[in-house]
């Protein structure tokens, strides 16, 4: 199980004294517990799924490269260097990931699974990829093929 994995890995990162994982998987942790609290009232007292759990780590990533971007453009080397030790520590944890031509090829097969045939269809296909590849690949590149694809 994914939950168990983190813990393990940061008590293991404790004994091997990285900083980095350390503080890494501590802002994995807390953004799981804050996740599970939210999910809470919904009558859910087990907390968030596995799929929830990638789909959080895949944000993560997202924001540190969105991170990384600017610092690089502020001429802080260093903030970004630190950005992307965080994105290999929580890198780890998720599937491998789909090259552009699986993602294609996910993409092209979800259209026709779902009988998407205009851009109204976007949030069918998108929902049925989310939930057939969480944490597997880049749902922002996913959409930009989706939305090509459904335009043309």
């Amino acid at each position: 199980m994914l939950r168990d994995r983190l813990k393990d890995a940061m008590k293991e990162a404790m004994r091997a004294k990285d900083e980095v994982g350390l503080r890494t998987l501590r802002l994995i942790l807390a953004a799981l517990k804050d996740r599970d609290i939210a999910a809470r009232p919904g009558g859910n007292s087990d907390g968030i799924n596995e799929d929830d759990i990638l789909g959080m780590l895949q944000s993560m990533i997202k924001q540190r490269h969105d991170s990384i971007d600017m610092y690089k453009q502020g001429g802080r080397d260093d903030l970004a260097a630190n950005e992307a030790a965080e994105v290999d520590v929580i890198t780890q944890f998720l599937p491998k990931q789909l090259s552009e031509d699986e993602i294609a090829a996910a993409v092209t097969k979800t259209i026709a699974e779902t009988g998407a045939n205009s851009i109204k269809d976007m949030g069918k296909v998108m929902g049925a990829l989310k939930s057939a590849y969480a944490g597997q690949m880049d749902f922002g590149k996913a959409g930009q093929m989706v939305k090509a694809t459904l335009a043309a």
